[in-house]
């Protein structure tokens, strides 16, 4: 079903949902009073599921990021090799001659101290700071396709519980 929903506040809750947010605030934001079980029950209506998955691709092709190209660019980033910023004399290059990975947020920072005696600069002091990359390892480990820390177990299937009165009275 191609298109908005006819339905305005329907509609609302599916953006909302598009864009991250809980069932909870996504179904106030639509107009409706504040209902967890509603709202979490709308959540799984095959109308919204269907504009949703629509506005997330749709997202997915404005902003060109989708999960292949994040995984693709984490996996570059943790593979990049620092020796790149370097000439062969082990002088640090300026940064607009490093490899785009690092211009492109790798290099999380850069501080240059100039060390002067008698009012004449002695020795320069380049320090670079590079972003996190066990973060990185993390993420492409929780990513979809790799699961290497499975938060969530699921399970299918009949659960049957028996409560005993005394446990039904806590």
């Amino acid at each position: 079903m191609p298109g908005p929903l006819k339905n305005g506040r329907w509609e609302r809750f599916a953006q909302g949902l598009a864009r991250g947010e809980t069932a909870d605030a996504a179904y106030q934001a639509a107009g409706y009073k504040p209902n967890r079980h509603n709202a979490s029950r709308l959540k799984t209506n095959e109308t919204i599921l269907s504009r949703v998955a629509e506005l997330q691709q749709e997202i997915a092709k404005r902003t060109v990021v989708d999960a292949a190209w994040l995984l693709d660019r984490l996996a570059a980033e943790v593979d990049a090799d620092v020796a790149e910023l370097y000439d062969e004399a082990g002088n640090l290059k300026a940064p607009k001659d490093w490899p785009p990975i690092f211009r492109k947020g790798l290099v999380a920072g850069l501080d240059i101290e100039e060390v002067r005696e008698d009012g004449k600069t002695t020795a320069t002091v380049r320090k670079i700071r590079l972003s996190d990359r066990v973060k990185r390892l993390e993420l492409i480990g929780k990513h979809v396709a790799v699961q290497a820390f499975r938060d969530n177990v699921a399970h299918t299937g009949d659960i049957k519980i028996t409560i005993s009165s005394d446990d039904a009275e806590l």
